[in-house]
């Protein structure tokens, strides 16, 4: 009943993905009739006898999903619950069974199941997964031998392993580590754009609306300029501290040029602007 026993030659490039009608209609009901199968590739085990990971080795056919012939075996005497326990688990039924039809026509029927490690009900769910068809008429059959364990003489199971999507823990750290690199950066980058430059031209300050108008920065700025160093004439330096004729000068219409001695506090650079009139 073991798998490697069957010899089979398959070609070049051979994949076996049948379908569910397909799995009862040319295997598992040809099994049941003693007839060949299209492909002598599913062996006979009795999976219950292994577990699942054993299973593996058990069929000459490599490939991510496993398939195999298996008696099913009641779990009480005079009962119809087949017997799921396994070597050191156990196979747990999940969701509701699936009808199989050929055409319209009702052939089998398709059950999945889960494998826990340990005894129930405290079994450890594992990713191993079975889905098990059986024929239809399988239920109805009685009982060849009277207080036989015995509830079916074949079933067809296909077995694989689920693959999961979790990362492994170096990834998840790699993962973590650049979020949070890259959050930094936007943090950094938010900060400076918060930041006023320490230098800027009279464009840049006629853009900030916050700081006023120009002619108030220019008021305030010749303010201080006067109050702490004066106004040099002829006589010597003279203070100051109003600024009624630098307004008046402002709003000439003829433009004004500053001497050298302003030129130093305002960046030793010339303006002109439309709306004042200086340069």
């Amino acid at each position: 009943m073991v798998g490697r026993e069957n010899n089979c030659n398959l070609p070049p490039g051979f994949r076996f993905h049948p379908t569910d009608e397909e799995l009862i209609m040319f295997y598992l009901r040809n099994q049941s009739l003693s007839k060949p199968c299209p492909v002598s590739i599913i062996p006979e085990v009795d999976i219950y006898k292994f577990d699942p990971w054993e299973l593996p080795e058990k069929t000459e056919f490599e490939e991510n999903e496993w398939y195999f012939f298996t008696p099913r075996d009641r779990k009480y005497p005079n009962g119809v619950r087949p017997n799921r326990a396994a070597v050191s688990g156990y196979w747990k039924a999940t969701g509701t069974d699936k009808a199989i039809y050929s055409g319209s026509k009702y052939v089998g029927v398709k059950k999945a199941l889960v494998f826990y490690k340990g005894r129930p009900p405290k079994g450890v769910k594992t990713d191993w997964i079975m889905h098990e068809y059986r024929l239809k008429e399988s239920r109805s059959q009685p009982a060849k031998k009277l207080g036989s364990m015995r509830l079916d003489d074949w079933v067809l199971c296909r077995i694989y392993k689920k693959k999961t999507a979790a990362k492994p823990l170096e990834q998840r750290e790699e993962d973590s580590n650049a979020e949070n690199v890259a959050s930094d950066d936007h943090n950094s980058m938010d900060l400076q754009s918060m930041k006023i430059p320490r230098t800027f031209s009279l464009a840049h300050l006629w853009e900030l609306e916050s700081l006023g108008s120009i002619s108030h920065l220019l008021d305030d700025h010749n303010t201080n300029y006067e109050n702490n160093a004066g106004i040099e004439t002829g006589i010597g330096i003279m203070p100051q501290s109003s600024t009624p004729i630098l307004e008046t000068r402002v709003r000439e219409s003829h433009p004004i040029k500053f001497e050298d001695t302003h030129q130093n506090n305002l960046n030793q650079s010339s303006f002109f602007s439309p709306m004042f009139g200086f340069q």
